[in-house]
């Protein structure tokens, strides 16, 4: 692992910390709105925080174990696990998503009386604020060093984020029509069972794109980075560069070619060229 990649791993890590204190003040946070309201539309993001929490914990330990440098038994490092940790996420998340729709037909069933929105809806919004800054911040470190372990924890915090701010807006017009003595609490269970929809999408989403990395489906769009990188860097004595092949590891990039020099080159200026293409990437 270069040094570049070594404290790109470190710095994942060190966010994803943060990922979880944030994700557990949060989910007490909500849960404290739900006792104070009684509303499913604030369990379900209650619910989702739970998830949060679990998932940002199994993301903290696949960050750790993917900052560990190569071994004998991982010549390749240990990147591979944040992917791991990506399907277990979405996995979570999908699963959180069909517990809210199982909840809120429950209330349709036998409902239960709203109290307190006011303070309760205060509560969300700080709470998704604080989501929203901190699933942005995470994307981007992520997108930065290459991690798909955070970049799965920031996005989980953006969907709860959006979700919370349907549920915001959907319940701030329970408490309107309850000040003016409207019969809608309906609404409540209505807008859980869409946003556990919403969130039942984003988890097989999730999981989709962790199985493609599973099964190392080619990355089209870095491929083309990488030969965009090459062609921008090129040699005067690259010949020609085929049979390109990438993988990627966590934030560890993998790349496997064949590149024709000039014949008359010695072997120490063979490996110069080299040095040159992997300075290049």
């Amino acid at each position: 692992m270069s040094a570049d990649a070594n404290s790109g791993a470190r710095e994942n890590y060190n966010f994803q910390k943060i990922v979880v204190a944030v994700g557990v003040f949060l989910m007490a946070v909500k849960f404290v709105a739900y006792a104070m309201t009684s509303s499913v539309a604030i369990l379900t993001d209650a619910l989702e925080s739970i998830v949060n929490v679990v998932a940002g914990f199994i993301g903290l330990f696949a960050l750790y174990l993917s900052a560990r440098p190569p071994d004998r038994e991982h010549p390749y490092g240990h990147g591979r696990i944040e992917t791991i940790s990506a399907t277990i996420e979405g996995t979570l998340i999908f699963v959180a998503g069909a517990l809210i729709i199982r909840e809120a037909v429950l209330n349709f069933l036998s409902p239960r009386p709203l109290s307190d929105l006011d303070i309760g809806l205060l509560l969300i919004i700080f709470a998704a604020a604080a989501n929203y800054v901190t699933g942005k911040a995470a994307i981007k470190t992520a997108k930065r060093n290459g991690s798909p372990a955070l970049e799965a924890s920031g996005k989980h915090l953006c969907t709860d984020t959006y979700s919370s701010i349907g549920i915001i807006l959907g319940l701030s017009v329970v408490y309107v029509g309850m000040q003016f003595g409207l019969d809608i609490w309906w609404m409540d269970p209505l807008l859980a069972v869409i946003f556990g929809a919403l969130i039942l999408t984003t988890g097989a989403r999730v999981i989709k794109k962790s199985l493609d990395c599973i099964m190392d489906r080619a990355d089209e769009e870095l491929l083309l980075k990488v030969v965009d990188c090459l062609n921008r860097n090129r040699g005067d004595k690259w010949i020609d560069i085929h049979n390109l092949r990438i993988i990627k590891y966590g934030s560890t990039l993998h790349m496997d070619c064949h590149v024709t020099v000039p014949f008359s080159l010695t072997v120490s200026e063979e490996h110069r060229e080299r040095i040159k293409i992997m300075g290049a990437i």
